[in-house]
């Protein structure tokens, strides 16, 4: 069994409003020095077997289908360490 980690952002291009309203309320909280945060979507993916090209073919056409908006949203697929 091996987990498989999708990170899911939006395009540089693509405003960020709920990144936004975050970086606004940082300094409301005590926090200085942040010039921008983006907000993402991360998942968990565990595949039964091990985590070979054939797995990670799957899960980029998975986030491809489903996990991500390809119009909009940037994805990378990774192996989490076990």
């Amino acid at each position: 069994m091996a987990r498989v980690i999708v990170d899911v952002m939006l395009k540089p291009e693509i405003l960020d409003p709920q990144g936004q309203a975050i970086a606004r309320a940082l300094p409301r909280l005590g926090f200085s020095g942040i010039s921008e945060i983006r907000q993402g979507k991360r998942f968990e993916v565990e595949i039964e077997g091990p985590a070979d090209e054939a797995a990670l073919a799957d899960v980029r056409k998975m986030a491809e289908t489903l996990l991500a908006n390809t119009v909009i949203e940037d994805y990378s697929v990774r192996v989490e360490a076990q």
